[in-house]
């Protein structure tokens, strides 16, 4: 059995001693050695190479975020867990910043601690065989779906009416199977956006995961008359719980295989399920507005995703826009480094009549800013020179044949 090497750094013995008791019945982890701060972390990590460096924050001479920052850099073949007394989101954003692969919060369990660290080692040794994988599976690659992630650090921009549309004008325009999936586990609304009722979420489909194919995906997978078909979030915030980061692995690489677009809506935070998808996407669209505090988040996400070397799959999408026109994308480009790939207009009033109908706005008014800019998006993400809409889809005859319904 192939032992995790792990690394402890505390400036205080007990705690200490008593991370190391708890990993001690763990057959698969062996703790082989303890530092009392960040100055003699580096050097031992230099020198043993653990697999794993379990690091606390507040130490003197050299703290934990420094003391991480230079083991990344040094001893890049070691991750590191940082453990606090520390929650707050400043703590994690500086953690992950330095290059820490997860953050635990004291006082924690044995089993917590031994699982991060199960989870942090499996997740770095998939990344070091992700190369050998792509030399020998190439061809198979190339034939598989696309993950397009759409993800904010701040609520309220936008991003579930841009991914769902994204998804209809994708479906629309390619021709292609194309699939929605609602990954804001607890307060998901893709489901709403789309008039839909689900009788089937994720939460139930990770419970029998384990008799996985098509019969049961499909069973799954919500139809919607545009031709995407959703995968709808918990029906009740307890049932995210249920959601685990190895649950979204299987489902999204089994989705791969089955449609050419993946298109996923997620939470406004980081946790263990949004990085697992971020290390799969080929695409990260990053949602913002334009006013300052969007901007100013946007920043500390955009610092996030190059520490974690996301930034070749990233661009941003300015949602919004009002009188003033189109911002400037080389300012984008220069203060983030991602280029904006789509810029959309405000148009708020259509938005919420589409939401209060279920009808996405690409559907409703194929002419609008906001359609146009949309299907340009979808274009720019899929690598399309020019993509062809229908813009006269007819929408309003397909309503009044099957609802009776009048679109203003």
């Amino acid at each position: 059995m192939k032992q995790i090497t792990v690394l402890v750094v505390d400036d205080v013995a007990q705690t200490r001693k008593d991370i190391s008791r708890l990993l001690y019945f763990e057959d698969d982890i062996t703790v082989i050695g303890e530092a009392e701060n960040g100055e003699e972390a580096v050097k031992m990590a230099e020198n043993l190479k653990p697999d794993i460096v379990l690091m606390d924050v507040n130490m003197p001479l050299m703290d934990g975020i420094a003391a991480t920052e230079a083991i990344s850099c040094h001893v890049p073949e070691t991750s590191v867990i940082i453990i606090s007394i520390q929650g707050e989101q400043e703590y994690l954003r500086k953690a992950m910043m330095a290059g820490a692969s997860e953050y635990l919060v004291k006082p924690f369990s044995g089993d917590e601690l031994a699982g991060t660290i199960r989870k942090v080692y499996a997740a770095r040794r998939k990344r070091e065989g992700g190369t050998k994988v792509a030399e020998t599976r190439l061809v198979e690659k190339e034939e598989r779906g696309k993950i397009i992630a759409f993800f904010s650090g701040k609520g309220g921009v936008g991003k579930t009416t841009l991914a769902t549309n994204f998804a209809v004008a994708l479906a629309r325009s390619e021709k292609g199977k194309v699939v929605l999936v609602d990954l804001d586990l607890q307060f998901g609304d893709i489901a709403l956006f789309l008039n839909l009722d689900p009788r089937r979420t994720i939460s139930g489909l990770v419970q029998e995961k384990d008799q996985m194919d098509d019969e049961l995906m499909e069973s799954y997978l919500i139809p919607h008359f545009s031709g995407v078909k959703i995968l709808a979030a918990p029906s009740f915030p307890q049932e995210a719980e249920l959601v685990s980061w190895e649950d979204v692995e299987q489902i999204l690489e089994y989705l791969k295989e089955k449609y050419q677009y993946v298109i996923v809506d997620t939470a406004c935070f980081f946790h263990d399920i949004n990085i697992s998808l971020l290390d799969v996407a080929d695409h990260i669209l990053l949602v913002t507005a334009r006013d300052l505090a969007s901007l100013k988040n946007l920043r500390s996400l955009a610092e996030i995703l190059e520490q974690l070397q996301y930034h070749q799959k990233v661009g941003v999408v300015v949602n919004r826009l009002g009188s003033a026109g189109e911002v400037e994308g080389s300012i984008f480009k220069k203060a983030l480094k991602y280029p904006v790939v789509g810029q959309i207009p405000e148009a708020s009033k259509l938005v919420t009549e589409s939401v209060n109908q279920g009808i996405p706005v690409v559907l409703r008014r194929g002419t609008a800013p906001f359609t146009v800019k949309i299907f340009e998006l979808v274009g720019e993400v899929v690598g399309k020179n020019k993509v062809s809409f229908n813009r006269g889809f007819p929408i309003r005859v397909f309503w009044n044949k099957v609802l009776g319904m009048v679109l203003d």
